[in-house]
């Protein structure tokens, strides 16, 4: 498993259930990678949010840079 900071600076969606697309607010996040998903959380004001992303989905935000990795 590996965590890593990073940014969300573009289009990054995700679906709770059944529902509809919901999106992740610009600014800094945490990623946690394992071998099944990518999980993403992230603070928004008073709240903290927190996702898992199929891997390809994750693969897909960070080649199309929405989201960044730091270094």
């Amino acid at each position: 498993m590996a965590k890593q900071s990073g940014r969300i600076v573009g289009e990054v969606t995700y679906r709770e259930g059944d529902g509809t697309s919901i999106s992740i607010p610009p600014g800094p996040c945490e990623i946690t990678v394992t071998e099944l998903d990518a999980t993403v959380t992230w603070d928004d004001g008073d709240t903290r949010g927190s996702t898992a992303l199929p891997l390809s989905e994750y693969q897909r935000y960070l080649d199309s840079g929405a989201i960044e990795l730091e270094r």
